[in-house]
């Protein structure tokens, strides 16, 4: 298609990749601007944008904006926590004038093809301007953040778990708010899609998640290692709620049958305090590690014990893409199209976790097998060039509906 100016949004800076969402934005950034696309990032962040930063987005943007988010621990930050009608995510990143005001300059400085706003949590302060100059744009949802509530208020102290349901309540309430008023909604995933479009009203789109399979084609598994890796990002209360629930009750059942296996946990915002609540010296505590391919080709297999999160994962792909031996729950696997057996060993429950690890352990000619069919998976069925076309049929749509109504 024709080159377009877009406007995007975000409530975080898609570099350095700590995240799988900071990975999406970052490969679809970067598709976009390789096809001609001039688009204008505008960010509010709880990190500034060094020199590194700048210097790796800047050739994919033709303006980066970033404001600094107000921190998590202000008093007004804590007051709109308990008195907002917005969920505690939302009100987080909302009630920030100097960010609507910008997002109006910009607004009103010429014609934009498409104005992108990435999660609902992050669009009150576009949402007056947007219904002011009645200017349609797109919502993105990497989930369904309504239905993330086991895992994020599921840690919660007893004294507020009315606070918690409460939370749940805004959440559904802003999502309905905001799905309904978008000319067009992008989910990761066919289920997610379906759920968004009954919340707002309208048929949703899916734009997949992708994987640079290139970049992980040099990676061969280590299955002498004996070690198992995870990784996440433990900002994000699922991937936290899977690390736990592994240690506490898939992990001293696998080490009942293999005591030599390990279990390695890589990625960003590492809980300090999981170090002295499990001692045991056969986990792995490596936090963010810059090359994941080397930790990669360092262990025998993959562990997503998630039991929370829909649209698809990241983390998943990476390690299929790298040909790891795959161990998974059904809900590590959503939107990858994965066939049991053939691309992973499946189980929902920690006996069936713990089993799936020993025998891929104990058969290294069929772990190898299948992954490398998880990695022919992936080559085949995802990659961020393909997610981008999807992305540009979106704005496609609109903009025949806006000639349309023209």
């Amino acid at each position: 298609m024709k080159p377009l100016r877009l406007l995007w949004t975000l409530p975080y800076l898609p570099w350095p990749i700590t995240s799988g969402g900071k990975a999406r934005q970052f490969h679809l950034l970067r598709e976009l601007a390789g096809r001609g696309h001039r688009i204008t990032l505008l960010v509010q962040s709880k990190t500034p944008a060094d020199d590194e930063v700048r210097k790796v987005l800047a050739p994919l943007l033709e303006e980066l904006i970033v404001l600094p988010r107000r921190p998590l621990r202000h008093p007004l930050s804590l007051w709109l926590a308990a008195a907002s009608p917005l969920p505690l995510l939302a009100s987080v990143n909302g009630r920030a004038p100097a960010l609507s005001q910008r997002f109006a300059q910009l607004l009103q400085q010429g014609a934009w093809d498409a104005v992108q706003i990435e999660h609902s949590y992050g669009f009150e302060p576009f949402a007056l301007e947007l219904a002011r100059q009645q200017r349609p744009f797109i919502i993105t949802e990497h989930n369904v953040e309504s239905e993330l509530g086991a895992a994020t208020y599921g840690k919660w102290p007893a004294p507020l778990r009315g606070l918690a349901r409460y939370d749940q309540f805004r959440a559904r309430r802003w999502e309905r708010e905001v799905l309904s008023q978008a000319a067009a909604i992008v989910a990761v995933t066919e289920s997610d899609a379906d759920k968004l479009s009954r919340i707002g009203g309208r048929p949703a789109h899916v734009v997949s998640n992708g994987v640079d399979t290139r970049g992980f084609a040099h990676v061969t598994p280590d299955a002498a290692s004996r070690s198992v890796l995870f990784v996440g990002n433990y900002e994000y209360a699922p991937n936290v709620d899977a690390v736990e629930w592994a240690l506490t009750e898939v992990w001293p059942r696998v080490w009942s049958q293999a005591p030599d296996a390990r279990f390695r946990v890589c990625g960003h915002g590492l809980p300090e305090a999981w170090r002295q609540r499990f001692t045991d010296p056969r986990i792995e505590w490596l936090g963010y590690v810059p090359d994941l391919t080397e930790v990669q080709s360092r262990s025998s297999a993959f562990l997503a014990p998630l039991r929370h999160g829909g649209g698809s994962k990241l983390k998943v792909l990476e390690a299929m893409a790298a040909s790891l031996p795959l161990i998974s729950t059904n809900e590590g696997l959503s939107g990858l199209k994965a066939t049991p057996g053939l691309h992973a060993r499946v189980a929902d429950t920690p006996e069936g976790l713990a089993q799936a690890i020993v025998q891929t352990m104990a058969d290294p000619v069929q772990a190898r097998a299948m992954g490398l069919a998880a990695r022919d998976h992936v080559t085949q069925q995802f990659d961020w060039a393909r997610a981008a076309g999807q992305l540009e049929a979106v704005y496609e749509s609109l903009q025949a509906a806006s000639q349309e109504a023209a």
